[in-house]
């Protein structure tokens, strides 16, 4: 297996705690973001051999440029890291920023997925994990709705492709991981607060890579959440949406 990591979204949170993950796995990492300093902080703790490449992969263009600039650095894992939230009613919510979401969290993860699975593919070897969220496996999140829709098409999309990958019989392994509330800049960030106790960053880091090693496509770090999970494919799916929305317009409220 290669030995080079490309972690996007990894100047904070989960994606930097999964850096940290794989480098003490004996990998090299690739970190990219838009935040230099945190990126250069990161790669003074992981060592010499850590490379930086700022970029801003809620654009197109910087997304091809990425993947052009790593192409040949035999990146055997991908971890599609960066994404953000936003908390408020639909008819409230800012449009440009919510689109800016969407090229982060849909469009950038489509792209270096699918430039990275043909790579993969054609050498039969590389990991892929596209950071969703438990959010990506309910029906709907009123007070979050575009982020819910978000991240339920990086579940699915992820899901169908590691589907085809093992019809194949590609060694090339495909995950998502959908964490639940975690200890990050996400609240900041999304304006918005926690109804429930948030596990930490470096714990669902160490779940999601033992996850991804370990073969699993969906992988939620919570065993509540996983029964949460599956409850919510056998309820109706308008009582599912109507519940989710209670516990969504508390998080507002601290």
């Amino acid at each position: 297996m290669a030995r080079t990591a490309l972690i996007t979204g990894a100047s904070s949170g989960i994606g930097r705690e999964i850096a940290r993950e794989l480098y003490a796995r004996g990998f090299r990492c690739i970190l990219c973001a838009r935040r230099e300093d945190r990126l250069r902080e990161l790669a003074d703790e992981l060592g010499e051999n850590t490379r930086v490449i700022v970029c801003d992969v809620s654009k197109k263009e910087d997304c091809y440029r990425l993947y052009d600039e790593v192409k040949d650095e035999n990146v055997g894992v991908l971890i599609n890291g960066a994404g953000f939230g936003l908390f408020g009613k639909f008819c409230e919510t800012e449009l440009e920023r919510e689109l800016e979401m969407i090229d982060t969290n849909i469009t950038a993860v489509h792209i270096l997925t699918k430039l990275f699975v043909k790579d993969f593919a054609q050498k039969d070897r590389g990991y892929i994990m596209n950071i969703a969220s438990s959010a990506g496996l309910m029906s709907g999140g009123p007070y979050m709705s575009t982020y819910y829709a978000s991240k339920a098409y990086v579940a699915d999309l992820t899901s169908a492709v590691a589907r085809e990958l093992q019809e194949a019989g590609s060694r090339v392994h495909v995950c998502a991981l959908c964490p639940g509330p975690v200890d990050t800049e996400f609240n900041q960030v999304a304006g918005c607060s926690f109804g429930v106790k948030a596990i930490s960053a470096e714990q669902c880091a160490k779940d999601a890579i033992k996850g991804m090693f370990g073969g699993k496509t969906i992988i939620v770090p919570s065993a509540a959440l996983k029964l949460a999970a599956v409850g919510s494919r056998l309820m109706p799916r308008k009582l599912l949406v109507a519940m989710t929305g209670k516990v969504q317009s508390k998080k507002g409220e601290a």
